[in-house]
């Protein structure tokens, strides 16, 4: 119980600080305040493996950090989509952080959802594990060999019942979700786009959850991780958008990475591969993506 208490308080904390103290007010966010703050979360999210190692043992601390390298990894890659979400509703780069924001505490509601239920399954109904594995290859395969997502807002169906159901103001207010106008509560546009930040989310939730219940069973562990690598998808988010499409690699390596995941899910009764040798994999393979990815960007597009 210590162990979520301490968690709980800390994330709470973190996020009552960010948004009241340092984002109390909405501004384009530096690439320098970008990467210091990058930094922040990644080192906070490494330094929680101490806390892991001392009260779930070594080996659950390599498994947390396993997931968490993974689902950091996912979240990169997903944020090709909020930046093109952001484009598409045409939401100034000083109000990002803010709809950004209010998407990780949805985040962090529905993720423990998924993975409180995934968990129990797999405790409750052991065979599962092989379904999940095999669920895993295939969405590696189709990571690899399939199109990269589309977005299409204006497909999403909670995205055309929030246009049709909502008071809307004619365009935005700042940094505000809603506003009282002509003695009226309006919703502003910035809601839509939360609207289609939570819902994008909980599709990444389907790729990324069941790959970090691969890693581990333990329902700390999972969760842990997984809030810690979202936690500072913001900062990411900044850090990286001005040059996220020159990691051409990510994509084939997080799907060889659930590949690896599946297959090890699926061998794990015949062969055992130790939380070390997984971790150091993942990181390998991860590194290796980023280095070829530097050294042999994509060819410049014809003008």
């Amino acid at each position: 119980m210590f162990m979520w208490i301490f968690f709980a308080a800390l994330v709470v904390a973190l996020l009552v600080l960010d948004l009241l103290v340092f984002h109390r007010h909405a501004k384009r966010e530096s690439m320098r305040a970008a990467a210091l703050w990058s930094l922040f979360w990644v080192g906070l999210g490494l330094a929680f493996a101490l806390f892991v190692w001392e009260e779930r043992g070594g080996d659950q601390a390599l498994k947390y950090l396993t997931a968490f390298l993974v689902e950091k990894s996912l979240s990169v890659d997903n944020l090709f989509v909020f930046l093109a979400l952001f484009a598409f509703f045409g939401v100034a780069p000083e109000y990002q952080h803010r709809v950004l924001f209010w998407g990780i505490i949805g985040a962090i509601v529905t993720r423990g959802l998924f993975i409180f239920a995934g968990v129990e399954l797999l405790q409750t109904f052991h065979w599962l594990i092989y379904v999940l594995g095999a669920v895993l290859v295939l969405t590696g395969l189709k990571l690899a060999f399939g199109k990269a997502e589309e977005v299409a807002p204006e497909k999403n169906p909670i995205v055309r019942w929030a246009r049709k159901a909502l008071p809307l103001t004619e365009g935005y207010r700042g940094e505000r979700f809603i506003v009282r106008e002509g003695g009226k509560l309006l919703f502003t546009p910035l809601v839509i786009v939360l609207i289609a930040i939570e819902t994008t989310d909980v599709m990444f939730a389907v790729d990324s959850v069941p790959a970090v219940i691969a890693i581990s069973q333990d329902l700390f562990v999972v969760y842990s991780s997984n809030i810690f690598a979202i936690l500072g998808l913001r900062a990411l988010y900044f850090l990286l958008s001005g040059a996220i499409g020159s990691l051409r690699f990510l994509r084939p390596a997080l799907a060889l990475i659930l590949v690896l995941i599946g297959v090890k899910m699926l061998v794990d009764s015949l062969v055992h591969i130790s939380a070390g040798l997984s971790l150091a994999v993942v990181g390998g393979v991860l590194v290796f993506a980023v280095i070829l990815s530097l050294l042999h960007p994509a060819p410049a597009k014809p003008e």
